[in-house]
């Protein structure tokens, strides 16, 4: 099992590029490797025959948990009917019908139609279009500019990578591009001035926002984006009040509201979607992730009434949209889709996620709410975050050097689960599937609270922290 296990990842050191990964590393056998190969439930499978709690459920994405035979046969039957047809110039399939209307249903009043792609990345990269489309068509050419959040994750393509607000998605790759701006996140944890209330901060960002709509000129601006929760950027429930704050300047200034929901859609929230948990009353709705629960690639716009009618009105003068790809709407995709969310609506994971849920963000803040290697325990719903702190009294960061975030995430996975180092900041992350269970959630408590006094005790010891 070990020598094979060597073969294959000599195999892929050799030709396999990986995403997020240090390349040369890797590639010379410095960086561990881990092949796959199973999985069932919450937990994972490697080639050594080692039983990992996926505490990450893959990239926030494996809702409904590993080895669900039904998925595999509700895309098996829809491939032996029709593997594939494109949806170009009114082409359809029965499943991509019936998802689209399910979608519908499912989200936020307004939403009027959906185009389908096959990653977050290349989603937003349609929102990016429809955007300057619409302002086009209303005879607004100037009306360009996109705010997003720093920290906030939205793809790592050219135009999503743009709008993602986390330095390692720009450095030497020359973005952002111009028409994609910045605003402050609503990251309360990490505000400038303690006396603040979470209200207070809510309206400081708020202001900020409408100060950097003033500043470029309110006839530049056309959208902002934004995640309900922010995922990838530290796991950052909003503040108190944000939404509402926000949502009034935008309609001030006419600026359309995309809601990134690929990480918060379907459930994780312990709502259907984080735009209707916190009333954010969006144009626009990005998807994927727990679409499928990944268990095949599928991405989607949900399109708001306004702006499709304008996007009609286009086509009238225009012609055909231009705007396509080749497995937009795919049929093995939308099956299973419709599959994943026949689960959830069955087994209530939506309910799940709010109710164990609940019991996550309880039993973290029991664990960790006074441990003095921990700055802040946070979450919602079926994510949760520890944010390590040198001085939790002054909030503090550790020296980047230390990596105490990684640390921790590798001891966590000597103790056999699986949670994830955030990048900027030395935060681990959790986004658990929404079929984990209280015991489940014990256990990943358990494991986290050994990994965590593993890695404080070395700091010690080494003399290269003391708690405050």
């Amino acid at each position: 099992m070990k020598k094979q296990t060597q073969t294959l990842l000599e195999l892929d050191r050799q030709c396999v590029f990986h995403a997020s990964t240090h390349l040369k590393q890797y590639a010379a056998g410095q960086v561990p490797g881990r092949v796959v190969t199973g999985g069932h439930g919450i937990r994972i499978q490697d080639s050594e025959g080692q039983e990992l709690i996926d505490g990450f459920a893959g990239l926030y994405c494996v809702n409904i948990g590993y080895g669900r035979s039904e998925m595999a046969e509700a895309i098996y039957e829809q491939a032996k009917k029709l593997a594939f047809y494109h949806t170009y110039v009114g082409h359809t399939n029965e499943a991509v019908v019936h998802l689209s209307e399910r979608l519908l249903a499912m989200a936020p009043t307004g939403m009027s139609k959906v185009y389908y792609g096959m990653s977050g990345s290349d989603a937003n990269e349609t929102q990016l279009k429809l955007v300057w489309y619409y302002n086009n068509v209303l005879g607004r050419p100037e009306k360009k500019k996109v705010i997003a959040r720093d920290r906030g994750y939205h793809g790592s393509s050219i135009a999503s990578g743009s709008m993602t607000g986390l330095p390692l998605f720009h450095a030497y790759f020359d973005l952002p591009l111009d028409r994609i701006k910045h605003t402050v996140a609503p990251y309360y944890y990490r505000r400038d001035d303690d006396n603040m209330t979470e209200l207070e901060f809510s309206r400081f960002c708020a202001d900020q926002l409408e100060a950097q709509i003033l500043a470029e000129g309110p006839e530049t601006v056309a959208a902002m984006i934004a995640e309900p929760v922010l995922g990838t950027g530290g796991i950052v429930p909003p503040p108190e009040g944000y939404w509402q704050a926000i949502r009034p300047v935008l309609d001030k200034y006419d600026v359309l509201l995309i809601a990134d929901e690929v990480v918060c859609g379907f459930g994780r929230l312990g709502a259907a979607f984080g735009s209707i948990l916190y009333d954010m009353k969006p144009d626009l709705i990005t998807v994927a992730k727990g679409l499928t629960s990944a268990y095949q690639p599928l991405s989607g716009v949900m399109v708001g009434e306004k702006v499709w009618q304008t996007l009609e009105a286009g086509t009238d003068t225009w012609g055909a949209f231009g705007h396509g790809y080749t497995y937009s709407g795919h049929p093995l995709g939308a099956a299973a889709a419709l599959c994943n969310l026949d689960i959830i609506a069955r087994e209530s994971l939506v309910d799940n996620a709010r109710d164990v849920g609940a019991y996550l963000q309880q039993q973290m803040n029991a664990a960790f709410g006074d441990h003095p290697l921990v700055g802040e325990s946070r979450g919602i719903g079926m994510l949760h975050a520890l944010e390590f702190s040198s001085d939790r009294q002054r909030r503090r960061h550790f020296d980047p050097n230390l990596k105490v975030g990684p640390q921790v995430a590798t001891a966590c996975l000597e103790q056999g689960l699986i949670a994830r180092a955030m990048p900027h900041g030395d935060i681990l992350g959790f986004a658990p599937p929404l079929i984990a269970t209280r015991e489940d959630i014990d256990q990943i408590v358990a494991k986290t609270t050994r990994a965590v006094n593993q890695v404080m005790d070395q700091l010690v010891t080494s003399k290269q922290w003391q708690p405050r």
